[in-house]
């Protein structure tokens, strides 16, 4: 054991006495830390409001079908390879990708990008759950009446605003709209309906609540892992509690059983429409991180030999049931707004994607509660809080490690601070009454786009270039343990599904508009959303080109084999490289010595032995 900066250092493994040799890098405090770690980055935002709507839109019950397919097919076994890799190289993604050959150093450098963009919005969503925790200390919610404010606006727009007090029956034949959807539109995001004048100026209360959720941030991840595994016990487990409080509560409520049973409602038709298996594609891969980068990062803080595939279980099956059990939680309260309202529940799910159940739908059914609505409220928003907080200290400690692996010898703490203070002037622009717009191509250009290409280039690499059989070599030499005929099966399927799935993003793309009236897109925002796509491209082909031009003097196909080649890749440290080229051998060695046909001797592989 070694320490520096106070950092303790250590390895289990037959290399822990080589201090001349391996890396330094700052590790876990116990395997606890690994696991919670990952919960509280995968269990956040996109399992309470995220998926309850997904499934929603999408067949309900049926949807999980999709989703657990996808899951088991695609998803886990990602989570699983990610972990692997970050694991065996001790790394980042992109000093990964680097290893693995350099000219892949730009799917590392993709997956920065996305996960970069991702957490430039995360905050915002922080600040605006900040804003309504702040207003839930009174029983008088802000957001249960109409407010004289919005008068011209509703004049404008011909419309009637229905505060908690009203039923929207009492209103049939108008056009109407709740006031906590004004509340939000309005006082939260000052939103404009046209953005072709400019989005506007920052809203100071936003602001000041988007720099406390950085500072927040900030103070998690300031001494790296050392802070953020500390704070994951409290981030992983905290928000079960409040989400059992809320369970309880709902079930005591009149008309909870039928938003429930409305949440799990089956329509079989919505299975045969491929949109429906892109939604659970698109839900697997933001919900888990999958080709953000992050589970490698996490991972790359572990020892050698720490027994990942126990955690890719635990945590992709927390994962699947902490949506389910949100799902029918939240649904439970929307099934006494219903009630209330005296309208069917299909009706009392706001527009606005899962944002709309969060800060519209929800507030809503709180105002009505007749007992202690601040304490639900302030329950609830809080539990909001630490779950984004949890996911967004991830997405931080992701690109805190670029830096990190790049210049070693810099305080976490520098790293931590300039890379949050950034981040909080880029999200600056989400704080204006056009932010959302932005917010909308950013999610879409790089929280999807760029990261599902990442994801593509990632799996036909590691799985194809490298090789599957190679992966579970260095599985084998790195755990002791065999990758399971699961794994390997599914690991061989996952690139073909994944490059159909994405020709059908591709393919599907629509016109881009936003806001209530459909509006095109301002020709500046196109580019701003170009822009990201743009510089993922460059970057990568950059690196081509750039490993093809040092490699040009080789005659023939040499030319790419020399620069697609993974000869660079292995452990860190120069002793475990080295048995572990010995190990691979000798696999190889064994693997020749049976005198099988070709096709014999890949089935056996594909079956462990």
């Amino acid at each position: 054991m070694r320490t520096q900066n106070n950092c303790s250092v250590t390895e289990s493994d037959n290399f822990e006495d080589d201090d001349n040799k391996l890396t330094e890098r700052s590790q876990w405090g116990n395997e606890l830390e690994f696991l919670m770690s990952c919960i509280a980055m995968s269990v956040g935002l996109g399992n309470v409001w995220r998926f309850p709507f997904i499934a929603n839109e999408n067949g309900g019950g049926a949807f999980l079908i999709p989703y657990i397919i996808v899951l088991t097919v695609i998803a886990r076994p990602m989570y699983y390879m990610e972990m692997t890799v970050g694991q065996f190289t001790s790394r980042g993604p992109v000093k990964t990708y680097s290893k693995l050959s350099p000219v892949l150093k730009g799917i590392g450098i993709t997956h920065i990008i996305g996960s970069t963009c991702v957490a430039s919005y995360y905050c915002i969503l922080m600040a605006i759950t900040l804003c309504y925790l702040i207003n839930s200390f009174t029983s008088n919610f802000p957001w249960a009446t109409c407010s004289s404010d919005w008068d011209e606006y509703l004049r404008q727009r011909n419309l009637t605003c229905v505060d908690t007090k009203s039923t929207l029956s009492n209103h049939s034949g108008r056009n109407t709209i709740s006031s906590s959807e004004l509340y939000y539109r309005r006082e939260i995001l000052k939103q404009k309906d046209d953005i072709s004048d400019g989005i506007g100026f920052p809203d100071w209360k936003l602001t000041l609540f988007l720099l406390l959720s950085w500072f927040v941030t900030f103070l998690i991840s300031s001494r790296g892992v050392r802070s953020s595994g500390k704070a994951a016990y409290f981030l992983a487990i905290f928000p079960y509690i409040i989400m059992l409080t809320l369970l309880v509560r709902a079930v005591t409520l009149p008309g909870a059983l039928d938003g429930m049973l409305y949440f799990i409602e089956t329509d079989f038709s919505k299975l045969l429409e491929a949109k429906v298996w892109y939604a659970a594609v698109t839900q697997c891969f933001f919900s888990l991180n999958i080709g953000f980068g992050n589970i490698i990062t996490l991972a790359s803080y572990n020892k050698f030999n720490h027994n990942i595939n126990r955690d890719a279980l635990i945590v992709t099956t927390l994962d699947t049931f902490t949506s389910l059990f949100s799902g029918i939680t939240i649904f439970g309260i929307l099934g006494n707004l219903a009630l209330e309202l005296g309208i069917p529940p299909s009706e009392v799910v706001s527009p606005g994607g899962g944002a709309g159940i969060a800060f519209i739908s929800y507030p809503d059914a709180l105002s009505k509660f007749t007992f202690a609505p601040w304490l639900f409220a302030i329950a609830f928003f809080v539990m909001l809080f630490v779950l984004g907080i949890g996911s967004l200290a991830a997405l931080h400690v992701n690109l805190n490690s670029l830096f990190k692996d790049a210049f070693p010898n810099v305080a976490d703490w520098k790293i931590s601070g300039c890379t949050a203070l950034c981040l909080f002037l880029v999200g600056l622009i989400y704080t204006t009454p056009g932010g959302q717009y932005v917010l909308d191509l950013a999610d879409f250009f790089g929280g999807t786009f760029v990261i599902f290409t990442g994801a593509l280039c990632e799996i036909f690499v590691i799985l194809y270039l490298y090789g599957v059989e190679n992966l579970c070599i260095d599985l084998e030499f790195m755990t002791k343990r065999i990758a399971g005929l699961y794994w390997r099966i599914t690991w061989l399927v996952i690139p073909i599904l994944l490059l159909i799935i994405f020709v059908y993003f591709v393919v599907t793309l629509e016109p881009l508009v936003y806001g209530i009236d459909s509006l095109p897109v301002p020709i500046g925002l196109k580019v701003f959303g170009w822009g990201i796509v743009t510089v993922m491209v460059v970057q990568m082909i950059g690196y081509l080109l750039y490993y093809l031009y040092k490699n040009w003097k080789y005659p023939g196909i040499q030319k790419f084999t020399k620069t697609f080649s993974t000869e660079t890749y292995g452990p860190d440290g120069v002793e475990r490289t080295n048995a572990w080229k010995e190990f691979k051998q000798e696999k190889k060695l064994q693997q020749k010595a049976v005198n099988d046909s070709l096709i014999k001797r890949k089935l056996k592989i594909l079956l462990g032995k």
